[in-house]
């Protein structure tokens, strides 16, 4: 799937983007989640999970697209992307209990 993606961006960036937005580790995941243990009520939490997780990692593909074209090489745009979602995820993590969200 990484290959493909990589392959199809040098043409045609946004259906390179589009495949490689595709949440096949997700779906993976719970395939073998379900397997290991078919809980309807662990499979339902842990997919409400994953969802909030997905959402503080959305800004790192704004961050990277914007200090690259202010100059900022690749490598420290990845690792400011990477950075930022990290504290997003902490946030989350911290935030997300206080209101209910079983993380």
């Amino acid at each position: 799937m990484i290959a493909l993606a990589s392959t199809l961006a040098r043409r045609y960036p946004g259906f390179g983007a589009l495949i490689a937005s595709l949440p096949l580790v997700s779906v993976l995941g719970m395939v073998w989640l379900w397997l290991d243990r078919p809980d309807p009520a662990n499979m339902a939490d842990h997919a409400e999970a994953t969802f909030w997780y997905v959402i503080p990692s959305l800004p790192m593909f704004l961050l990277i697209p914007f200090l690259l074209r202010h100059g900022v090489g690749f490598w420290p745009a990845l690792v400011g992307g990477c950075l930022l979602t990290v504290i997003l995820y902490l946030l989350v993590t911290w935030i997300g209990p206080r209101f209910g969200l079983v993380l």
